[in-house]
């Protein structure tokens, strides 16, 4: 059986990924090196970020894709806000959508990283 458990995303500057991703995430890199980071979320998902010019075959424009996280609730959700809204580009506030309550920002390499919180009534 396969499990989707790792997400890697192509960045142009490790150093500025990193100086950008630890104090959002609020963890520490498991691996680091000039060219590639890792990171392992609390719930064992790992986020990669690899240096663009060093990926084969290159990467192509990545279109609408999204890394998602998710709340707990409302207030959890503002206050992610109000934390990230100062590290990163924010694309989106906090807004209500069918799915949930949702923001976006961006990371330096234009990475869209969207927050919700899910509907508790969905239509």
């Amino acid at each position: 059986m396969r499990f989707l458990n790792y997400i890697l995303l192509s960045v142009a500057d490790v150093t500025r990924s990193q100086a950008f991703y630890t104090p959002l995430l609020g963890i520490e890199p498991v691996e680091a090196s000039p060219t590639f980071l890792l990171y392992v979320l609390p719930n064992g998902l790992k986020l990669g970020l690899w240096i663009a010019s060093e990926i084969e075959p290159a990467p192509r424009a990545a279109g609408g894709v999204e890394v998602t996280f998710s709340e707990d609730n409302d207030d959890a959700l503002e206050a992610t806000f109000a934390d990230w809204s100062g590290k990163a580009e924010v694309l989106q506030k906090p807004t209500r959508m069918d799915f949930g309550y949702t923001f976006v920002v961006a990371d330096p390499d234009e990475h869209r990283l969207r927050v919700f919180t899910p509907a508790t009534n969905p239509r």
